[in-house]
């Protein structure tokens, strides 16, 4: 007998058959037995008795056959010895995010998001996107993405969303285009970015990009919703626009302003870039201010956010989300508390199917996804089609009666207790900071603390 031979491992056919069969009595032994992932009885993958690598379907973190990895509601990775180590010891998730940092940039990418909430918008990612692919072209330049904000602070999130460089302007917030306007001409003077990027919004970037353009000389892309490579083109590029009150599309060379929809390109995910402010701008903010009634000549006096019904405010724009899912009971109390909260309200899809919230309500892969600051979620078990759908959210409350439900777990915050009565206590709560009439149900001692952290979460 050969070497080869004398060190070749019998199969046991039989084993093997055991441990494919999970149902098997003896499926964990078989699975120890051939000492798959270190003993464990959770195998992913084993030989097949045809030489292939077979892999169990059931097993939490399997890649299925449409290239997704199933969800491990844990928070732990099945496969090794410490498979069942708790939520508690992997919280913890590794940032795999490659790190980039332009140190000399041949040209920038001028990037003007709407930021009126403090934070980046979806579509404001979006347009990051198509920023970074107009400035990673292959080539000998190197472009970085430039974002231009307005205010006291930079918003978080620039890193992520894919800028290099940010310049802000203390320009303080409400309609002040003049000012504004002024800003990005000391922008273009200081820097003279290749593209201005504006988000194609009613009173943001869509009313600053055509002014923009206008004192620029620009024949400004608005409604952009697509850019493609042109050879022929003069700057490389091409794009694709909604004309026509979006009743049909008009391509065109790629101009210097760009005022782009939502979905117009995909937001950057593998990447994380420096952000790092702009310096030896310290002036530009002072010409700005100096030098904006030079730039239109007229003066525009803001009076002011006019007061909106939160009801009136859709989904996928709201803030601040109350949602309601089966286990409310006392509608009344529910609505009652949204008001009083100025809360949009939202709802599960158990609560819709049965009629108590309209369908345009419906928060959820099945319904809208949502990306508020705060979300509260009241007597929602946390199917996975609703959490997928929160994903985006800021702050996540959950006020339910069961502890160990997946929206509990889910949460920032978990106020466990009877719905109603947290709703009533909350609503008290807010009422008397507000000075108004209280009712005549007065939150109880225990719940206090809890419900003082929800109102400063809120």
């Amino acid at each position: 007998m050969s070497s080869s031979n004398q060190d070749r491992v019998r199969r046991d056919p039989r084993l093997e058959w055991i441990a494919r069969n999970r149902l098997h009595p003896e499926h964990e032994q078989a699975l120890a037995a051939l000492g798959q992932v270190g003993g464990s009885a959770l195998a992913i993958e084993w030989m097949g008795p045809n030489g292939r690598m077979r892999r169990n379907p059931h097993a939490v973190g399997f890649i299925g056959p449409n290239g997704r990895k199933r969800i491990d509601r844990s928070g732990a990775q099945v496969g090794a010895t410490d498979s069942l180590r708790g939520r508690a010891g992997n919280t913890a998730k590794q940032d795999n995010r490659r790190q980039v940092d332009i140190a000399e940039p041949d040209f920038f990418i001028a990037v003007v998001p709407d930021t009126g909430s403090g934070r980046l918008t979806e579509h404001d990612r979006d347009l990051f996107g198509l920023a970074r692919r107009l400035a990673d072209q292959p080539g000998v330049e190197q472009g970085a993405v430039l974002a231009v904000v307005f205010g006291d602070s930079i918003p978080e999130g620039l890193d992520e969303a894919g800028a290099d460089r940010v310049v802000c302007f203390p320009i303080a917030s409400g309609y002040a285009p003049e000012e504004r306007l002024a800003a990005l001409m000391s922008l273009e003077a200081a820097l003279l970015p290749r593209h201005w990027m504006l988000p194609d919004t009613v009173l943001g970037g869509g009313d600053l990009g055509r002014r923009l353009a206008v004192q620029l000389g620009e024949r400004p892309a608005c409604g952009l919703w697509r850019v493609d490579e042109d050879e022929q083109a003069a700057t490389g590029w091409s794009c694709v626009c909604r004309s026509g009150s979006g009743r049909w599309d008009q391509p065109r060379p790629l101009p210097r302003v760009a005022i782009a929809l939502a979905e117009c390109a995909e937001p950057v995910v593998e990447t994380r870039h420096a952000a790092a402010e702009v310096e030896g701008l310290d002036l530009v903010a002072i010409q700005a201010n100096e030098g904006a009634g030079e730039v239109i000549g007229s003066s525009i006096e803001d009076l002011g956010a006019v007061a909106v019904d939160p009801s009136a405010i859709a989904l996928d724009e709201a803030e601040f989300i109350l949602s309601a899912g089966n286990g409310i009971r006392d509608w009344e109390g529910f609505h009652h508390a949204a008001r009083v909260l100025g809360a949009t309200e939202g709802a599960s899809r158990v609560a819709v199917d049965d009629g108590f919230m309209p369908r345009n309500r419906q928060v959820g892969a099945t319904g809208t996804w949502v990306s508020a600051r705060v979300y509260v979620a009241v007597g929602i078990s946390g199917a996975i089609q609703h959490l997928q759908g929160i994903q985006r959210c800021d702050k996540v409350v959950a006020i339910n009666s069961d502890a160990g439900c997946d929206m509990v777990k889910r949460a920032d915050l978990s106020v466990i207790g009877d719905s109603a009565e947290v709703l009533q206590a909350l609503a008290t709560l807010v009422e008397a900071s507000r000075g108004e009439a209280t009712s005549q149900q007065q939150a109880t001692p225990s719940d206090v603390h809890a419900l003082k952290e929800v109102r400063d979460v809120a």
